[in-house]
């Protein structure tokens, strides 16, 4: 598929990456997506030389199976073969957009990133021919509606200023015939969404310096916390969302009150990063599993597949 057939603007290719002649595609000024872009371009440059990050690689290939619905590598394979378009909205390091180049040669692939990780993703993965990579609010790609067979948005789109708006974009690119999936964090204990909702605006007034800090020391507590090997029973507390039963006493913090993130097989850069990951971004709205499919009723999607879990609802969409 020729590139500039896929653009509503006028394009410049050089090798793998794509540029738009007047800029990117959107330059936001709104104060929380500028934050959230430093942010992540921080997170992705500082992540892509941790010891243990092919780790985190193989953790998030396995778990894009489960969560979009495909028993094995060799059904996502078979899934892609008449995708001639894909699209990894909000790619970040782009090892997963990668994995779609490689599981669908045939395909042109395109991973979208506001944030520099774009650099590093371009620099890592330029000896795969059929991808290509552009630096660009993905609420606003610059490409034209209908031309993606695979619209793939995981874990970001709860990232971006306006997630409905973007929602309705990334639908919009999809053709008639493809598939749109999509993650968004789902709704948790009102304990603990009360005590992300004031990170979501602490966020302005700590420094990037303090919130890696934090970060070690959320860590921390979250190793120490696993260390322990507690389990005990909990009650049902439905005024504050806790639902009964039996808790690994980390998790059970973790899921209703904080976000102490740890993981033995990750080692401590990438769980603080992890950590980080989840509090120092201003936008990252959480969704009810109601709430996120009238996203799909709103844009005349209806559901393929879906899967929810403690975390997240996940999806993939067609027309």
């Amino acid at each position: 598929m020729e590139l500039k057939k896929l653009f509503a603007k006028e394009i410049l290719v050089g090798h793998n990456l794509i540029s738009l002649v007047n800029g990117q595609a959107s330059e936001t000024t709104d104060t929380n997506q500028l934050q959230t872009k430093d942010i992540f371009s921080e997170k992705w440059i500082v992540a892509d030389e941790y010891e243990k990050i092919d780790e985190l690689y193989k953790f998030q290939f396995e778990w894009f199976l489960s969560l979009y619905g495909f028993e094995s590598i060799t059904a996502l394979t078979n899934f892609l073969k008449d995708k001639h378009v894909i699209l990894d909205a909000g790619c970040g390091l782009g090892y997963k957009t990668a994995w779609f180049a490689e599981l669908a040669p045939h395909a042109t692939v395109i991973g979208v990133d506001i944030s520099e990780s774009i650099v590093v993703a371009t620099k890592n993965y330029k000896h795969l021919k059929n991808l290509y990579f552009l630096q660009s609010d993905i609420a606003d790609t610059g490409i034209k509606s209908g031309v993606v067979d695979f619209t793939v948005c995981d874990q970001v789109i709860m990232h971006t200023e306006n997630p409905e708006y973007t929602f309705k974009h990334l639908a919009d690119i999809t053709s008639q015939t493809g598939e749109f999936a999509c993650y968004v964090y789902s709704k948790k204990a009102l304990t603990r969404e009360l005590l992300d909702d004031y990170f979501r605006k602490a966020t302005h007034n700590i420094s990037s310096e303090e919130m890696w800090k934090f970060s070690e020391q959320i860590t921390e507590l979250g190793k120490r916390l696993s260390a322990l090997n507690v389990k005990f029973e909990s009650p049902d507390i439905p005024l504050l969302g806790i639902k009964g039963g039996e808790y690994d006493i980390q998790r059970f913090i973790y899921w209703n009150f904080i976000k102490c993130f740890w993981k033995d097989e990750w080692g401590f850069d990438l769980s603080k990063s992890t950590n980080f990951d989840w509090y120092a971004p201003s936008n990252a709205k959480r969704y009810s599993k109601e709430e996120f499919l009238k996203l799909g009723d709103d844009n005349g999607l209806k559901v393929e597949f879906f899967h929810q879990e403690e975390a997240c609802h996940s999806a993939r969409f067609k027309k």
